[in-house]
């Protein structure tokens, strides 16, 4: 085996010179980002507004630069979104620059799909080749849950392409124990926070093992290296939560997400803590039952990532196998430790977590699945030769096959015959492929690929073809609208008629807002529909302390809202503050109602 492992060793180590790359890479990489760059921008408009509550903050950040840099659900500041604002400023920027547009919301998350693909085909060169980088990309790229976020407007797409930047900066750091490289992946990895908050951090422990373990120097200096890098990530993660809680709170938005208007509390408890216990003040769903490993292979987020996970797990053991009696410094193992460990840690926090969770969350699993399928195929073709080598390879197309064949059945189409057919057929000619020619292996090699990226490839295609709306889109065709276009809940958005779109419209510029309902994607749709801010009582749920009732009566009061849209609701939340329910009925109350397309309307002013 350690001949084995000397023969297919990793390209050459930091001392020698990289050769430069064959001729046909970079047409094939060329090739694989104008594929992935049509898959994720052609017809993007579908999908409307997608998730309205984060084009509303979008275009609030077009209209004012407070709302922006505080990520504001409306420009007047009243409530920010429950999330740090990094993928809003980018959103906001580009409403700046094209107008505030379906497109202009969406391109910026496609090309951040486009850009991870290229960051991790980057990444996984450099330790095991071209050949290598350009099936992760590949895998990357026709993951059905990132055709997904990358055509979506939730942060997660912003998240995955700064986690995977902060993976090529690791590999760049254990090249030669470069300080300044690993400093980077703490940036990244900290700017990661500013669009999802602790989500970002569950990759900290492969990164940081996989620099201990096998950067080129003693053991201090790693250790040194490493607590520099743990400051360049608490400054670029922290700098944004200090100014949001020195900002006097008088001159700020109020803090979504929040019971104590302190976005420390919504990193910690929320966003934090919370999604792990399942106690999460505010929410509307409560603790979830105890999870177990099978939760990523169930029906709810198995097409979006389940595909290539059997051959992950493969390609783990195998490299694991093959490096075995390898140099400490070995950047192969190392890299096994690198995207291994994230695949690990996330998907081990996914499957257990008793807090929300949502199917799309995924995404953050798909670029390690990505690398260690590219790593480990390539790895265990070239040492097909040996009897466990191929032995592995083969069962991973196998799993694959089978995996496909299952997640197609729901859909009862005759594709899930051709993937298993090809795949047992391919795992057989696996086993006797180094007796083959030149030629022959070849065609082995191309049968593999297409044997195990037909199913997934073909329902990310149907994903990218389905138009996504709402606060919890899936993978799939024909999954794309949750709750659709009718009203009523705190989750879901509506499309305005025109007549109620007028009233809002008409003397807005009279009032700081246009109107007020409970919650923010009912907010959301009318403030899009009129693009005058409208106040989202109690924030995301509506559980919110935001504004008080005496708050809010000193708004009317002094004539700043004109409209009061919706009835009074219970809203059924785990310890959550009953302010909005509160308004509601006071509204309700003390004005009379009237009924505009379908509407209940208090005129306030």
């Amino acid at each position: 085996m350690t001949a084995l492992a000397e023969r297919d060793s990793a390209p050459p180590t930091p001392a020698s010179p990289r050769p430069p790359l064959p001729v046909w890479v970079r047409p094939a990489l060329a090739g694989l980002l104008l594929g992935t760059a049509v898959l994720y921008l052609w017809g993007l408009s579908a999908s409307g507004w997608a998730n309205a509550f984060y084009s509303a903050a979008a275009q609030a950040g077009g209209q004012s630069w407070q709302a922006w840099f505080f990520g504001s659900s409306d420009a007047a500041n009243a409530i920010t979104v429950d999330k740090t604002p990094a993928a809003l400023w980018v959103m906001g920027l580009s409403v700046r620059l094209f107008g505030l547009s379906s497109w202009s919301v969406l391109v910026p998350q496609a090309l951040m799909g486009v850009g991870s693909v290229w960051a991790l085909f980057a990444a996984v060169r450099r330790v095991s080749g071209p050949a290598a980088g350009l099936l992760a990309g590949a895998v990357l790229a026709l993951t059905p849950v990132a055709a997904l976020m990358f055509r979506f407007n939730n942060p997660d797409a912003l998240l995955v392409l700064l986690l995977v930047l902060g993976a090529y900066c690791v590999v760049r750091a254990l090249e030669k124990a470069s300080p300044k490289w690993l400093a980077l992946a703490g940036v990244a990895v900290g700017f990661g926070f500013l669009a999802k908050m602790l989500q970002a951090f569950l990759v900290l422990p492969a990164f940081g093992i996989a620099y201990l373990l096998a950067a080129p120097t003693s053991m201090g200096r790693r250790l040194l290296h490493l607590l520099g890098a743990l400051g360049a990530l608490v400054v670029s993660a922290g700098w944004y939560l200090a100014v949001v809680e020195l900002w006097p709170a008088s001159a700020r938005p109020y803090i979504g997400g929040s019971q104590t208007n302190s976005i420390l509390e919504l990193t910690l408890g929320y966003n934090g803590v919370g999604r792990i216990t399942g106690n999460e003040v505010g929410s509307l769903g409560g603790a979830q039952s105890s999870g177990s490993w099978a939760r990523l292979l169930g029906s709810e987020m198995a097409g979006g990532i389940a595909w290539l996970l059997p051959a992950a797990a493969i390609a783990t053991g195998a490299l694991v196998w093959l490096t075995w009696r390898a140099p400490r410094t070995d950047r192969t193992r190392a890299a096994t430790i690198l995207w291994g460990g994230w695949l690990a840690v996330t998907g081990g926090v996914f499957s257990f977590m008793n807090g929300i969770i949502h199917p799309y969350y995924t995404v953050a699993l798909a670029p390690a699945v990505a690398a260690l399928v590219g790593t480990g195929g390539v790895r265990l073709w070239r040492a097909r030769a040996h009897p466990i080598a191929s032995g592995l390879l083969s069962s991973g197309v196998v799993l694959t096959a089978l995996t496909a064949y299952l997640l197609l059945s729901s859909e009862s189409t005759w594709l899930r015959y051709v993937v298993l057919v090809l795949g047992l057929t391919d795992a057989v000619l696996i086993l006797v492929s180094d007796r083959l020619s030149r030629a022959g292996a070849r065609g082995v090699a191309v049968l593999a690929l297409i044997a195990s990226l037909l199913g997934s490839g073909a329902y990310t295609v149907a994903t990218a073809a389905t138009p996504h709306s709402g606060a919890i889109p899936s993978a799939g065709p024909g999954s794309g609208r949750f709750g659709g276009p009718r009203g009523g809940s705190l989750l879901t958005t509506t499309t305005p008629g025109a007549e109620i779109t007028a009233l809002l419209q008409a003397d807005a510029e009279n009032y700081t807002w246009v109107a007020a309902t409970v919650g923010s994607n009912p907010a959301a749709s009318y403030q899009l529909a009129s693009g005058f801010p409208v106040m989202a009582l109690g924030g995301f749920n509506g559980t919110d302390p935001s504004p008080t009732l005496e708050q809010f009566q000193r708004y009317v009061a002094s004539g700043r809202i004109h409209y009061f849209l919706g009835e009074p609701r219970e809203i059924n939340s785990t310890g959550g503050s009953d302010e909005a329910e509160k308004i509601a009925e006071w509204v309700a109350t003390n004005y009379a109602a009237t009924t505009v397309d379908g509407v209940t309307v208090y005129v306030l002013s």
